[in-house]
């Protein structure tokens, strides 16, 4: 075969890519796990045994089965089983508990749910029991296995509705969201070719695979053929010595690892902390420019920043080769086939790697336009030059005596100051002026105590607009974030920081 990671991603499904794949270097590492490889063709071979296992048990194609699994090899082993059985699957979080987990067994109709068993000091065994979930099966580091001689043929088609993936619940109960094997193909294609990787290069799955980054991850790992660490339970400085022995070259996930490496970093300034790291990357939240500029300067790496959310897991990526002022200030360009709309300041998006809609019809009914444009609730512009500059959520604008405040554009000067660790900008009631400013910040360590005059005294000098000057300011510990991308829960804020 003589297929290029472009041809590759034309493949019509999930399953079909592993195969493709496990056909051209069945020998290449693929998944490395502390002493751990597999590779691309044990990944083919194993995958299969373990469908024919879950067939055995009564899973066909169409069955819905939800998981709960760390990021672990066996995990990915497992979704692959149900890509090649059709199943419909939903991957859960591993951190979320009964009101999540619960409102999504009842929600998809789970007719299975495989769990770790204790894990991390909790019973997800004994709580999927309370929640009354069918089928449980624990699946920590023993899966099912069979003779794949009894399967049927693997699914025909990609653009059936095959995955329930779950918003991240941070203002209500979580959306149901519903994609295709050809959807997440292209989210991981428009990814891969993106950050212009090589089968040269090591990657690194620190987040869950529970995300929708998991698939992304491992469509990129099928196109080039190079292998990525898969990290249980991120943290450093844990990690780097894994991060060392296997010689990774492309890491991050978010702005919040980007910060970690840093932090990490400026321990000991004179010694990269990961020698052959030459590539961060990753999205799901905001990037203030300094912290690009920093990574550049300190961790002598390229940092490339996308925008991505769980209905369109690639919207936009940075490239490594673009200037430096696109890649501090913007979220890159789209893909060749992702059509960005900007209406009244909300970008809206259209392309294969749009999701097909929510569980709920009544959601996906409000979520797209006449023309089929989905609306992300997310402001920005596109530049003449194509890339997109994101200015904030709708629901992250402050409206202060009807003037409109942007909480990213003080939230990006914030994080150059050299006492903010980091910093969530929310808007307040306030009986005269509708809302108030209140900058809520994390300081570093040893840092001294930051006050609102020193603040709004170093905001001024940056040129910051009087009337969208800060008239609050809260110091916490941690700022709170959510358990996959680690973003900030603002609602969390304003519900603790809001008057009576």
């Amino acid at each position: 075969m003589n297929e290029t990671p472009h041809s590759l991603g034309t493949a019509r499904t999930l399953w079909d890519l592993v195969v493709r794949r496990a056909g051209l270097t069945p020998g290449r590492p693929v998944l490395l796990q502390e002493r751990r490889t597999l590779t691309f063709g044990e990944l083919r071979t194993r995958a299969e045994r373990v469908a024919a296992g879950l067939y055995g048990m009564g899973v066909r194609p169409g069955t819905v089965v939800a998981w709960q699994l760390p990021t672990r090899i066996e995990t990915a082993l497992l979704s692959l089983a149900l890509a090649r059985l059709g199943a419909v699957q939903s991957p859960v979080i591993p951190f979320y508990r009964d009101r999540e987990v619960g409102f999504a067994l009842r929600a998809s109709k789970a007719e299975f749910f495989a769990v770790p068993g204790v894990w991390r000091g909790h019973d997800h065994t004994e709580m999927a029991r309370r929640l009354g979930a069918r089928g449980i099966l624990e699946a920590y580091d023993t899966l099912p296995d069979g003779d794949p001689s009894v399967l049927p043929a693997p699914p025909a088609e990609g653009t059936s509705v095959r995955w329930i993936y779950w918003t991240s619940g941070t203002t209500s109960d979580p959306k149901g969201v519903l994609h295709t094997d050809r959807s997440l193909i292209a989210g991981g294609s428009c990814l891969a070719h993106a950050l212009r990787l090589t089968p040269d290069d090591i990657g690194s799955i620190a987040f869950p695979y529970a995300h929708i980054g998991g698939p992304d991850y491992l469509v990129m790992l099928l196109l080039y053929g190079f292998p990525a660490v898969m990290f249980e339970h991120f943290a450093l400085p844990d990690a780097l010595a894994e991060y060392r022995r296997h010689g990774v070259t492309v890491a991050g996930g978010s702005t919040a690892f980007y910060s970690m490496f840093l932090a990490e970093q400026r321990k000991r300034p004179r010694t990269k902390v990961v020698p052959t790291l030459r590539l961060l990357a990753g999205g799901g939240a905001p990037k203030p420019p300094e912290v690009y500029h920093a990574v550049v300067r300190e961790l002598g790496a390229q940092l490339t920043h996308g925008y991505g959310m769980t209905e369109v897991p690639m919207i936009t990526m940075g490239d490594p080769e673009d200037t430096p002022e696109n890649l501090a200030t913007t979220e890159g360009r789209p893909p060749t086939g992702m059509e960005i709309r900007v209406v009244d300041g909300e970008i809206r998006l259209r392309g294969e790697a749009v999701c097909q809609g929510y569980l709920d019809p009544a959601q996906t009914a409000a979520a797209f336009d006449a023309e089929g444009f989905l609306r992300t609730g997310d402001l920005g512009r596109v530049t003449d030059s194509g890339h997109l500059v994101l200015t904030g959520r709708m629901k992250d604008v402050i409206i202060r005596k009807g003037e409109n405040i942007s909480a990213k554009e003080i939230e990006d000067l914030l994080a150059a100051h050299p006492a903010v660790a980091d910093a969530a900008v929310i808007g307040l009631p306030d009986a005269d002026r509708g809302e108030l400013v209140c900058a809520v910040v994390e300081q570093p360590p040893d840092a001294a105590e930051l006050t609102l005059p020193e603040l709004v005294s170093y905001l001024r000098t940056q040129g910051l607009s009087v009337h969208k000057l800060p008239e609050r300011l809260e110091v916490v510990t941690a700022l709170p974030r959510n358990d996959t991308l680690r973003k900030v829960l603002k609602y969390k804020l304003r519900e603790r920081f809001t008057q009576p």
